[in-house]
């Protein structure tokens, strides 16, 4: 199974959409980003603010009522939709309908970032994808992505326009191998997966991969231990959603973000030290690295 790296030379060879002079913030694109708890609130605050830096130019941001009001004083730039939450203080099922009428006006939406694994989870994310309008990219991230392991029909609904982003424990229960089992063959898991439900799937690691249901195949090793840090994740979901809203395919989208996370981690590592920076602090790197990349 052959498989590209991803270096500066795949980034010239596929390089992202321009944003146009004078293009409003519509015409940057769209994303709403769905999730988060009372338990883990911030999550959505990394995802949403990479997805602006990764250039889009709007951002709605939907959590637990709850949590609403201080995440949009701490985003300032981004409308909030405050929805109704199970007693655990996880965003409730019932939540699908009030996001379903705003999905078709995004270009891209993200779900899953701070959420839980559990039944009232994996209802909401099928009522999501029975509600989203097709051309719409969607991410689907942490406990979101283990809701779909049964829904491999409704993924497939969506075509080329859904990518996944599972680390190995949530590859484990995507696939329903072991996490050994992920961790022995990484590009066997997301290759299998990227054709099971017909979408990009970003297998995240040391040695990172990424599979389209095509079966083309990439690759990407970054040597950042201080990237395995809590809501690291969180900024990559963000920068392939905003990505995604500019315009770019799929996979385009996924590699371009990997990348850029970890160039990120990079630079904060010389900066900071090797273990010990912070995810937020990913977030301001992130325009200058896509303008330095796209300038190779």
């Amino acid at each position: 199974m052959r498989c590209e790296r991803i270096d500066a030379d795949w980034l010239r060879a596929h390089p992202l959409p321009a944003v146009q002079s004078g293009a409003d913030k519509n015409a940057r694109g769209r994303v709403l980003v769905a999730g988060g708890a009372e338990f883990v609130p911030g999550a959505l605050r990394l995802t949403g603010e990479a997805a602006l830096r990764a250039g889009a130019g709007k951002l709605q941001m939907a959590t637990v009522r709850s949590a609403a009001m201080s995440l949009g004083v701490l985003v300032p730039e981004a409308a909030m939709i405050a929805l109704p939450a199970q007693e655990d203080g996880e965003i409730a099922a019932e939540a699908a309908q009030i996001l379903a009428p705003r999905i078709s006006a995004c270009d891209a939406l993200i779900v899953g970032p701070g959420m839980s694994v559990s039944k009232e989870t994996d209802e909401l994310v099928a009522g999501l994808l029975s509600a989203a309008d097709p051309p719409s990219a969607i991410i689907l991230d942490a406990a979101a992505l283990t809701s779909v392991r049964d829904l491999a029909p409704l993924v497939r609904a969506h075509e080329r326009d859904m990518i996944l982003t599972p680390h190995h424990g949530e590859m484990a229960i995507l696939s329903g191998r072991s996490e050994q089992a992920v961790a022995a063959d990484p590009q066997a898991a997301a290759a299998d997966m990227a054709r099971h439900f017909g979408a990009v799937v970003l297998l995240k690691g040391k040695r990172s991969f990424i599979a389209g249901p095509d079966g083309m195949l990439l690759s990407h090793e970054v040597d950042c231990v201080g990237l395995a840090t809590g809501g690291s994740g969180d900024v990559l979901a963000g920068l392939v959603g905003g990505l995604s809203a500019r315009g770019a395919e799929p996979i385009e989208a996924a590699a371009w973000a990997i990348w850029i996370h970890g160039q990120a981690g990079q630079r904060l590592a010389k900066q900071v030290g090797p273990v010990g920076f912070l995810a937020r602090e990913l977030l301001p790197l992130i325009p200058a690295l896509l303008h330095e990349a796209s300038r190779q």
